[in-house]
């Protein structure tokens, strides 16, 4: 069918709950800085899936796309693969085609069982834990942590931010059960030495776990030194604490990712009145992911992304019941359109979060937001 195109580059594989996609531009922002050619696949996407599977800044053309599809159909229609399996085929064959020096690949779920984990990197990152996916990767976060760390590889780094105790021992028992050497964690708490492209306390620890994935790597691509790259000033990635004009679009899709939104927003105190546009799947923890945003919105409109899957859409009607007496206004409006525009009303700020659907929705529908190139 395709070989195996993944041998044709080396990587670094990262993966984790939240952070993932963050110290993925870290570490590609610094690699493409010293002159190689830098292949990134990530997921999901915001607007299009050719998002996914970018060289040097240029996402996979609509041709190419379209012809790796023709040419798989049948054989992800034989093997019955998911979609994600089936970009992350199409992805690896356009990295290779593009001849990438490296590429720098996002874990989709978890790790040990991701179809991205047929590769064999130069070094495995992991970033932080958190509760998600329960009912695949575990009840609890030791279990996720496993599954987060199967990543790791007989004698491969292996490093991670992770900062809980019982957790960081977990994740290094785990990656030297699996033969990975030599095992690394994290400082994350350091202030970093020169500025980020991302903002938000938090893209510190990002930027430390993507500095020391770069020290573990090997001649030419790496170390990198202790020197704070210059590059991680200029690391972007759509849809992170991302800043447009009133606009903050922000893929928080879980209680941690909505607590690092509300400490963001904090730090960087956006004026007021802020409105907040959220929409969430309906199996995520919504009700702790709007008790951590409530205390930095002036208002929320809670909506229903057109794109969000029909079998995991959340239930306005049972949210109203559940949310009882919820001190900050906020609306209902399923309409999606709708809630786009009358969430402007009298905003200062507009904040649109809760999922990668809400956000890449909004970007779609908004006048110069959604290029993708």
């Amino acid at each position: 069918m395709l070989g195996r195109p993944e041998r044709h580059f080396p990587s670094v594989h990262i993966g984790g709950t939240n952070g993932k996609g963050s110290t993925c531009a870290f570490t590609a922002a610094q690699l493409s800085a010293r002159g190689f050619r830098v292949g990134v696949y990530t997921s999901p996407h915001l607007v299009s899936v050719r998002e996914r599977m970018v060289v040097d800044g240029v996402p996979i053309s609509e041709a190419a796309f379209a012809e790796w599809t023709t040419f798989l159909k049948p054989h992800v229609e034989r093997l019955d693969a998911s979609f994600f399996e089936a970009t992350t085929a199409i992805a690896f064959a356009d990295l290779a085609a593009r001849g990438v020096d490296i590429a720098v690949v996002e874990v989709g779920l978890g790790g040990r069982l991701d179809a991205t984990n047929v590769i064999t990197p130069l070094v495995s990152a992991v970033t932080k834990i958190a509760r998600e996916h329960v009912d695949y990767l575990g009840p609890d976060l030791a279990s996720i942590a496993r599954e987060k760390a199967g990543i790791a590889k007989p004698g491969v780094p292996f490093v991670f931010g992770e900062r809980d105790a019982a957790v960081r021992r977990v994740l290094a028992t785990e990656a030297e059960r699996r033969g990975a050497a030599p095992v690394t964690a994290v400082d994350t708490t350091r202030p970093p030495r020169g500025p980020l492209g991302l903002r938000g306390r938090h893209q510190h620890g990002n930027a430390w776990v993507a500095h020391a994935a770069l020290n573990a790597l090997p001649p030419p691509f790496g170390p990198v030194g202790d020197a704070w790259p210059e590059s991680f000033g200029h690391a972007y990635v759509a849809g992170r604490f991302d800043v447009r004009g009133r606009w903050i679009f922000d893929v928080a899709h879980n209680p941690d990712g909505a607590r690092v939104l509300a400490d963001t927003l904090r730090e960087c105190d956006p004026p007021h009145p802020r409105r907040a546009l959220v929409g969430v799947l309906g199996d995520k923890d919504y009700l702790g992911m709007i008790e951590c945003l409530a205390g930095e919105v002036d208002a929320f409109m809670f909506t229903l992304p057109d794109t969000a899957p029909e079998r995991r859409r959340w239930d306005l009607a049972r949210l109203e019941r559940e949310l009882g007496g919820l001190a900050v206004a906020h609306e209902f409006e399923p309409d999606f359109a709708a809630a786009v525009e009358r969430v402007q009303d009298g905003a200062a700020t507009v904040i649109v979060t809760g999922s990668f659907h809400t956000v890449g929705d909004a970007l779609a529908r908004l006048p110069g937001f959604a290029a993708v190139g």
